[in-house]
């Protein structure tokens, strides 16, 4: 009876963080989208040097997320032991980190530009020109996105997701109203691209800057406190290394089996972005699970943790239908080429099936996130794309399995991830692993 008496209110909790949690997710790839429509309009070489300076500018990004996931679990175990103020002052010195990492690799980008450009390009013609051009302003809003995912991590961790649907959503409307502006009426070009993204990541984080001015607490730098969030940082920064050097390895293997393969690759890539709605369930996850455990409720914890499993896994299933279903109809809305379409019906199965496994993988990764379990998830990721997802993609070329080898591989990445995660919550090492931090 108890146990009942926990997952229901767990259920109603789960849902209600989990809807903020994903529009927040999902802001930025629309966006993104909407600009590459916009620039599209300026011709092939503009756009080829938005995918290469966005690109370069999304894995600067992506490499700095645990900002976000890693105040997520310090703030919310704060709060949950009623430490509001405590919880907060992680958000100022995560700020801090922010702005610092953000100047440093805003240099970095400022000095090695031209160079990176024309790696990702292949050449110093005027694709690399244009892609240097964009990154080169764009990286000014680099420390400003940074700010807004570390106001996003300590916004979650005292369970507060609407502030930060509002704010992202504000940037995001200047964005998307200043870049066709920026772009054509006024004919910056490419470069109005790049300021639009700017000014829209200003909006966003003033605004998270001022709800944390808001908040009443001493604004100065604790280097002690700002050393445990780079503890936390280390691991979750290998961890998303890894797993981009994974695709990106993934990406070189499918490139040398031709056009076809490499575009239905993009295409199943690009529809992986339905793992948005899997991963606002460990959001909320990371909140409940760090809440319940800094309150010393660790029952409340593992009904969480049961709970998340339970929407992961049925999100999962629900998207893997979809996909079946309309396996005739998706693809062609994004290429008409039948050699395309062809490889595209090869992958479709993998994404697919991948979907459920992802779905608890997900959940379960925000639980131990808000258990302060990274160091577990960093191994489990580092092991899991060393013994799966890397060794079947480099073979899948000299062996002939193609695309379907490296999407098995994919696949086991994922399934093997999906053991270990499983095995840890299944026991009780996750439920202390945050104390120390």
């Amino acid at each position: 009876m108890r146990s009942w008496q926990l997952a229901e209110p767990a259920s109603r909790s789960v849902l209600s963080l989990a809807a903020p949690a994903l529009v927040v997710l999902a802001a930025e790839p629309l966006y993104l989208l909407v600009d590459t429509a916009v620039v599209g309009h300026l011709g092939a070489v503009a756009l080829a040097g938005l995918a290469v300076g966005g690109g370069l500018l999304a894995w600067a990004g992506a490499l700095l997320n645990f900002l976000a996931y890693g105040t997520t679990a310090r703030a919310a175990r704060l709060a949950g032991a009623g430490n509001r103020a405590g919880a907060v002052a992680e958000g100022v010195q995560a700020s801090w980190l922010a702005l610092v990492l953000g100047v440093a690799v805003l240099v970095l980008f400022q000095l090695l530009a031209g160079p990176l450009t024309r790696l990702l390009a292949g050449s110093a013609g005027p694709v690399a020109e244009a892609g240097e051009t964009w990154l080169r302003i764009a990286s000014f809003g680099l420390p400003l996105l940074l700010l807004s995912l570390a106001g996003n991590g300590w916004l979650r961790g005292v369970q507060e997701l609407h502030k930060p649907v509002r704010y992202v959503l504000a940037g995001s409307l200047v964005s998307l109203v200043l870049c066709p502006l920026l772009v054509f009426p006024v004919g910056l070009g490419l470069p109005g691209s790049a300021i639009a993204n700017v000014a829209g990541q200003a909006v966003g984080a003033g605004l998270f800057l001022r709800a944390l001015h808001r908040e009443g607490v001493s604004l100065r730098p604790r280097p002690a406190a700002i050393r445990a969030q780079l503890g936390i940082g280390r691991d979750l920064l290998l961890r998303a290394a890894v797993l981009q050097v994974s695709f990106l390895v993934a990406a070189g293997v499918v490139a040398r089996e031709g056009t076809a393969a490499l575009g239905a690759h993009q295409i199943a890539l690009q529809l992986f972005f339905l793992a948005l709605v899997l991963d606002a369930y460990a959001i909320a996850a990371q909140t409940l699970v760090g809440h319940a455990l800094g309150a010393e409720r660790p029952d409340e914890a593992r009904a969480t943790a049961r709970r998340v499993t339970l929407w992961g896994l049925g999100t999962g299933v629900v998207i893997a239908v979809l996909l079946v279903a309309l396996r005739d109809v998706l693809p062609p809305l994004f290429s008409s080429d039948p050699a395309v379409l062809e490889q595209a019906a090869v992958v479709w199965w993998f994404l697919a099936l991948m979907q459920p496994l992802a779905g608890v993988v997900f959940a379960l990764d925000g639980v131990l996130m808000g258990a302060g379990d990274v160091g577990y998830l960093r191994t489990v990721t580092i092991g899991s794309a060393l013994i799966g997802f890397l060794p079947l993609s480099l073979l899948s070329h000299p062996m002939g399995w193609g695309l379907a080898g490296v999407w098995t591989g994919l696949d086991l990445f994922i399934a093997l991830r999906l053991v270990a995660v499983l095995a840890r919550v299944a026991g009780r090492k996750w439920l202390s692993a945050g104390v120390a931090a």
